[in-house]
């Protein structure tokens, strides 16, 4: 079960979901950092 085809799939969608929660937080704080910037309180 553990070959070396499954590891590699494995390790690809690791590093795709860990760049795509770095795109979507990235995103985020950018949008956040935006929003403060021309709120005056």
């Amino acid at each position: 079960m553990l070959d070396g085809a499954f590891l590699s799939h494995v390790i690809l969608w690791l590093i795709g979901g860990m760049a795509v929660c770095a795109t979507v937080f990235t995103i985020g704080a950018l949008f956040s950092m935006g929003r403060t910037s021309y709120r005056k309180d």
